[in-house]
């Protein structure tokens, strides 16, 4: 079901909602559970009879799941207490005070990048912002070389954007290749620690064995994927959102107080990454929604549907700034609820905030109609935000 409109999830969602909490539609091999609404996919997602775990039988993305090698350390599709023992290793690094430490360098970063495009009468907002400042930050945080960030981005790219005939191939071979790479920087990180992730893990857990290479290798590519392109792809599309919508752009340039309610809005209104990493399975039979979950049976939260569920929200399609909410499902919920969530609201704050204080006159280049949105991929974004001031 793909977007056909910036602004919208996919229409088939209005019509899924307004029949109910849960509908039976169609997917890869065979039928699945979607969840439209907010109260029942706050249900689901703390409900441990609904595994995320891909070797689950019956599992909806079970082909897409990597070798046994390849998944270890990966907690993202991990059941707990699994989920919870390596998770606990890495929440220090994403605390609310650690994320707070790092605003002044997220600022500097910032600062350096709206310097660079000062230099111009104009830039595209992809490739000179939005994914130089997730990759800068990420690269920082995880101790991988700056000038190995293309190299990365391209191999994060194809797991993120991978669709349509040979998407699973695609996707398996820029994981093994990425994971590759991360190997060489496990092993470096051992020989050579920085102050980073990697080598902390690495000078503690997997000096003393509590962490294998391979689940370290494992919980890098997790946070490399997780923490690169969903900010990648938020920063520009919430540039072009306020400037589709200036009379509440002079109100966050009047007050800059707002900055943290609309950053929670355009998460909301976008809900970039859908219903990917909302993927379960029942282990047993559960009744959710009025309807019966099978043992067996696949499930996905449609969270751009939970999103604008009108039980929740008053006037859910409409963007808001003045909204005001932070109980969304952008994040995610419950057990995976995103580890990276703070980092991500500081650095769309602080870049969305700085990029209009510094550039007031920035507009966009060409018309609306003229830029390209990836509509048929599993993260929401633009291939170009082209603008000028």
């Amino acid at each position: 079901m793909p977007r056909r409109c910036p602004f919208s999830p996919p229409p088939e969602y209005e019509r899924l909602r307004a029949a109910g909490p849960l509908a039976r539609v169609s997917f890869l091999d065979g039928p699945v559970w979607v969840v439209t609404r907010q109260a029942e996919a706050r249900r689901l997602l703390t409900d441990p009879r609904f595994s995320t775990d891909p070797s689950t039988p019956g599992h909806p993305l079970a082909g897409f799941a990597g070798s046994a090698d390849e998944q270890a350390g990966q907690f993202l599709d991990m059941d707990p207490p699994e989920h919870g023992r390596y998770r606990r290793m890495v929440i220090p690094d994403f605390s609310v005070k650690r994320v707070r430490e790092m605003r002044p360098r997220i600022q500097r970063v910032v600062d350096r990048l709206v310097d660079d495009m000062l230099r111009g009468d104009g830039a595209d907002l992809v490739t000179a912002f939005g994914l130089p400042l997730a990759s800068l930050m990420i690269c920082q945080i995880l101790g991988v070389p700056y000038e190995d960030h293309d190299y990365f981005h391209r191999c994060t790219r194809r797991i993120a954007e991978a669709s349509g005939e040979g998407a699973e191939q695609e996707t398996a071979a820029a994981r093994t290749e990425l994971i590759t790479y991360l190997g060489t920087l496990v092993d470096r990180a051992a020989r050579h620690p920085g102050d980073d992730i990697v080598s902390r893990l690495a000078t503690t857990r997997l000096a003393t064995g509590e962490l294998s290479r391979d689940e370290l290798v494992g919980i890098a590519f997790l946070l490399l994927v997780a923490g690169h392109q969903t900010t990648a792809n938020m920063l520009p599309l919430g540039v072009f959102t306020l400037l589709s919508h200036p009379a509440q752009l002079a109100d966050l340039t009047a007050d800059p107080g707002l900055w943290p309610g609309a950053v929670e809005e355009l998460l909301r209104f976008h809900s970039v990454v859908d219903w990917a990493a909302f993927d379960r399975v029942a282990t047993e039979d559960v009744e959710l929604g009025g309807q019966v979950i099978r043992a067996g049976e696949g499930i996905f939260v449609l969270g751009a549907s939970a999103n604008r569920d009108e039980l929740v929200y008053e006037r859910p399609d409409e963007f808001d700034v003045h909204r005001g909410t932070r109980h969304h499902l952008a994040f995610g919920y419950g057990f995976h609820q995103c580890l990276g969530q703070h980092l991500a609201r500081a650095e769309l704050e602080i870049g969305l905030r700085t990029l209009f204080e510094r550039i007031p006159s920035i507009r966009l280049a060409v018309g609306p109609d003229e830029l390209p949105f990836k509509y048929e991929n599993r993260t929401f974004g633009l291939y170009r935000l082209p603008v000028t001031w």
